[in-house]
């Protein structure tokens, strides 16, 4: 590494620092968050996305040739794989939490739920208005969707955080 190139390096790290004590909201809110837990989260995400999508893929090869909307089945099949295997994922790399298996993940499984609903409930309100404030008449569902996998990557890490795998009182 050149030394303009370490100097790029410490001048962004001191930006992105002195970013976040300019919105005392921000700093706050990475004050509750232990160190690397965010960064392992998305990483984890990324891993579980990537996962679910094969499974169901593969199911869809599978099903979906023999019975007539086999893909429906076959995402009913992969749903409960692909929570189950983001839950332990979550479990042993992101909050690395010990025992209580069963009440973590039906509690992981309430989060999931609960988000998939809003989701359900928030997507015609936000297609609706971006019709009504834009010209992306088309793009309107694809637009809102991209913003609530925003809001979803933030909504699953708070409650996964604050209700799946917080500690017993």
């Amino acid at each position: 590494m050149t030394r303009g190139q370490g100097r790029v390096l410490s001048i962004g790290k001191s930006v992105l620092v002195s970013g976040w004590k300019r919105f005392p909201g921000l700093a706050a809110l990475r004050n509750h968050i232990p160190g690397g837990q965010f960064g392992r989260y998305l990483v984890v995400g990324i891993w579980n996305t990537l996962f679910a999508y094969c499974l169901f893929a593969a199911l869809v090869a599978l099903i979906d040739p023999r019975i007539p909307h086999g893909y429906v089945l076959a995402s009913l099949v992969s749903a409960p794989v692909n929570i189950t295997v983001a839950f332990l994922a979550y479990k042993w790399f992101v909050f690395k939490t010990k025992g209580n298996y069963l009440r973590e993940w039906m509690r992981c499984i309430a989060v999931y739920g609960s988000g998939a609903l809003l989701n359900l409930i928030l997507l015609p309100i936000i297609v609706e208005a971006i019709r009504r404030t834009t010209h992306y008449d088309r793009q309107a569902p694809y637009i809102a969707g991209a913003l609530l996998v925003c809001f979803g990557v933030i909504y699953g890490f708070i409650g996964h955080k604050n209700f799946s795998f917080r500690p017993p009182s």
